[in-house]
């Protein structure tokens, strides 16, 4: 189970928010991990991108994109 959410692991995630067009100002990423994780928006537009504590981290960045979509759409 993850416990913390390294700078390497961050960086992915925002290779893949840099990709998607999104402003880096506009996401945050707790670094703690939680279960499950977690996209969101927050109540003042940034985006919250919580990262899996249990799913491997990898599965877990290959579904972010889905997910990050799905919570910008609506």
């Amino acid at each position: 189970m993850l416990q913390a959410v390294s700078f390497k692991q961050i960086s992915r995630i925002l290779e893949l928010t840099d990709q998607l067009g999104l402003n880096r100002e506009w996401v945050e990423i707790p670094l703690t991990p939680e279960a499950p994780g977690a996209v969101r928006k927050l109540p003042n537009g940034k985006l919250e991108i919580v990262v899996d504590a249990v799913q491997p981290f990898e599965q877990w960045l290959a579904t972010l994109d889905v997910q990050i979509k799905q919570v910008t759409a609506t």
